[in-house]
């Protein structure tokens, strides 16, 4: 089976996704997809708002649970600091 290709209409600006990032890092938690969207400032496309998850997914700030689809913020730069500064390797 091969994966459909679909056609990006429109690419997030960097004020967008910095502010999906910071909706996400300040509450910890959302439960749904929908909770998160409705949380944010400002309105967008469903598909840039996917995009921009799909993003953050791939650069492991955040965590989309499969089985119940938590979205929950797991970027921690300060505990990355942390480890570094203890000659820890990090594998």
């Amino acid at each position: 089976m091969t994966k459909s290709v679909q056609k990006v209409l429109h690419y997030p600006r960097l004020d967008t996704v910095l502010m999906v990032e910071e909706t996400i890092k300040n509450a910890k938690e959302y439960h749904t997809k929908a909770q998160l969207l409705n949380a944010l400032p400002k309105k967008m496309m469903y598909q840039t708002f996917l995009l921009i998850l799909d993003y953050l997914e791939k650069s492991n700030k955040i965590l989309i649970d499969k089985k119940d689809g938590r979205i929950v913020w797991i970027w921690d730069p300060k505990g990355v600091e942390r480890f570094l500064k203890q000659d820890l390797v990090a594998r």
